[in-house]
């Protein structure tokens, strides 16, 4: 057998790469770490956790803008934008512990600084010494789409990699794109005091949902003074103006600061994959079989760098099954599990989904049964003042089996963890039904949408046979 210096090597010290060298060190495995820049990745330095940081920030506010709906005449918060910023670095500080190199390597990981250059299936140079491998881990992740518009080369732009630099408060905030990103800087920026305008060429914000999860959020934007412009397709890029046609019009909108959040481009070039032939697909991510095996056998991927899901949460669950068949391969293996994908957008109200909703059960044929609870009726929620949103639970005509769910309101990021668990694991509408909840939470909410399944598919055959005995039984 060949001689290696290591089982495997990670390339790439986010979600993907981090869970991978975790994984192996924790069967025995030797493995390094390689990173070029900040262990933790987009997520800990750019990502979700400064943008949930300032998303909660811009929550106070929100709260103080609303006394009179917790019984206070008034109320006013004194703040500097700087000050916010300083306390979203402080929250990457007290989180950099959990990704830093001291505890990967208290954890049986080589942690090697410096640039990867993959030289063959089973060798990575950094730093000019070449490190042999048995297998490698490219977890390589994504990096801010920038679009090729008229313009844009010459303009000082902001994305999610450098809007965290930001000392002064934009007054006039332009945010092309209205994904989940836009949508949910939109908002924070807002409430902190700029002048927001989303500008999204699709029909309505938040595409992939569901129309009446964009509209309701689409109002609560309006109603705090966001300017959400749809249909609008980015021409040109000229001083503090942005040029769009919308409906065979230009139209020019102002701004100080403009925010690309058009989704994310994966980094696949600059490391040697063009030299060893490894495949991209046409959307420019990583080819990779179930396995997420490439074409180079010993090279396997995770993470953003290859999707189809680019989440922080989805690139830990793949980096299980890279790391796990990149060392036991061929004796043992498994195919990516993506059958109960979840993943949340936390605007206020936060969204969240598992498996289909309507839109896609339709473009996909699937017959279905909807069940909407609307959590304006739910105890808690009202004493809260937080009468807002919906469960929406798609299952299988006639049955309890769960297909999809959404959920509107607040912290459906958190309610949702019990419909992933039933999915997952088979577990019905019925089951939900007969599980005790604590009352008052939101958490009912979950209880009450099964209640109203149950409701619309009640045996009506045995119930009318009941109705029968209990007249019987009055004599």
């Amino acid at each position: 057998m060949a001689k290696y210096d290591y089982n495997v090597i990670a390339v790439g010290g986010g979600s993907a790469g981090l869970v991978s060298s975790y994984i192996a060190a924790a069967v025995k495995a030797k493995v390094a770490l390689v990173e070029k820049h900040k262990m933790g990745g987009d997520c800990l330095n750019t990502g979700c956790v400064p943008s949930k940081a300032i998303i909660r920030s811009a929550k106070m506010l929100s709260y103080a803008k609303r006394a009179h709906d917790f019984g206070f005449k008034s109320t006013q918060v004194d703040f500097n934008f700087s000050d916010v910023m300083k306390r979203v670095h402080q929250i990457i500080k007290e989180i950099e512990p959990h990704d830093s190199v001291e505890r990967y390597t208290s954890l049986g990981v080589d942690c090697i600084k410096g640039d990867a250059k993959i030289t063959s299936g089973n060798s990575v140079e950094v730093g000019g010494k070449s490190y042999k491998t048995r297998s490698i881990i490219v977890a390589t992740g994504a990096k801010p789409l920038v679009p090729d518009i008229k313009g844009v080369d010459k303009f000082k732009y902001l994305t999610s990699d450098n809007l965290w630099e930001l000392k002064a408060l934009p007054k006039r905030l332009v945010i092309l794109g209205g994904g989940p990103i836009g949508s949910e800087m939109a908002q924070a920026f807002a409430r902190l005091g700029s002048k927001v305008t989303i500008v999204q060429r699709n029909e309505q914000i938040l595409p992939r949902e569901d129309d009446e999860v964009c509209d309701l959020v689409t109002q609560k934007f309006i109603k705090e003074g966001i300017d959400v412009l749809t249909r609008h397709n980015a021409k040109e890029l000229q001083k503090n103006k942005l040029i769009c046609e919308h409906m065979g019009q230009d139209v020019e909108i102002e701004f100080d600061q403009i925010l690309f959040a058009l989704g994310r481009q994966a980094n696949v070039t600059g490391f040697g994959l063009e030299e060893l032939g490894v495949k991209i697909r046409e959307n420019g991510t990583i080819k990779a079989n179930p396995f997420l095996q490439t074409n180079v056998p010993s090279i396997y991927v995770c993470g953003d760098v290859t999707g189809p899901y680019q989440f922080t949460h989805t690139a830990a669950h793949q980096a299980w099954y890279a790391s796990v068949n990149a060392l036991f391969s061929p004796f043992k293996r498994f195919k990516a599990d993506y059958s109960v994908i979840p993943w949340a957008t936390f605007t206020d109200p936060e969204v969240a989904r598992v498996g289909l909703n309507e839109k896609e059960a339709k473009e996909q044929n699937i017959d279905y049964e909807v069940t909407v609870y609307g959590i304006d009726d739910l105890d808690r929620a009202i004493a809260d003042s937080e009468a807002h949103g919906f469960v929406k639970v798609l299952t299988v005509p006639k049955k309890d089996k769960i297909l999809g769910v959404t959920i509107v309101g607040a912290h459906a990021g958190d309610l949702i963890s019990e419909y992933i668990l039933a999915m997952k694991y088979g577990i019905g509408m019925n089951k939900i039904l007969g599980t005790i909840h604590i009352y008052p939470t939101l958490a009912e909410a979950n209880k009450y949408a099964a209640g109203m399944w149950k409701k619309a598919n009640a045996p009506q055959g045995i119930l009318n046979l009941v109705e029968k005995f209990h007249k019987w039984r009055r004599g």
